[in-house]
């Protein structure tokens, strides 16, 4: 019975260390429907945090075509709008919607708008940035970038003001792909 017991307790505390896939985190899409990562899964993906009034929001038109030249070869942009810093994205998703349409053409996936840090940090970017990430710390700015591999493992961190279409990025985003 000790046995059983044991390993029992041992079942439960490997259960509770394993590391939270980010394809299992809730999420919301643009629409308010519940979603995840998980149609995303054997993807390459970049996951931005976004928003509409800020310096680098020109951004949004380099992450497009990133999204264009590579979507057939397996990877996505997935863009995040968030309102914490400078108060840079105060729209609804529907004005987030119709602004990223209208001026930037977008059409890779975006997301309800969350929080990147602070206390209402939301799940995906404790995996993305949090103290037991591959690349900690709080998310500088708007246009910060993770990119994930086809694996779900976080790669690379790129930075707020790194341009999407610089070759720090176009070659990590080959070499991501390029890794089966």
């Amino acid at each position: 019975m000790k046995i059983v017991s044991l390993l029992g307790g041992l079942l439960f505390a490997s259960m509770a260390f394993a590391q939270t896939s980010l394809y299992d985190i809730p999420l919301k899409d643009i629409n308010g429907k519940d979603t995840s990562l998980k149609a995303y899964q054997g993807k390459a993906l970049l996951i931005v945090n976004v928003a509409s009034r800020c310096g680098n929001t020109p951004q949004y038109k380099g992450l497009e075509a990133l999204h264009q030249k590579y979507k057939d070869q397996g990877f996505a942009v997935l863009g995040f709008p968030c309102n914490q810093f400078g108060k840079q994205e105060p729209g609804s998703n529907e004005e987030i919607k119709e602004f990223c349409s209208k001026n930037y053409s977008v059409t890779f996936p975006m997301f309800d708008k969350l929080e990147v840090k602070g206390a209402n940090q939301h799940p995906l970017y404790k995996e993305l940035s949090g103290k037991d990430a591959p690349f900690p710390g709080d998310v500088k700015w708007n246009f910060g970038k993770f990119l994930v591999g086809r694996d779900g493992k976080i790669v690379k961190r790129i930075e707020p003001g790194v341009k999407p279409e610089s070759p720090e990025v176009v070659t990590a985003i080959e070499g991501a792909l390029a890794a089966k």
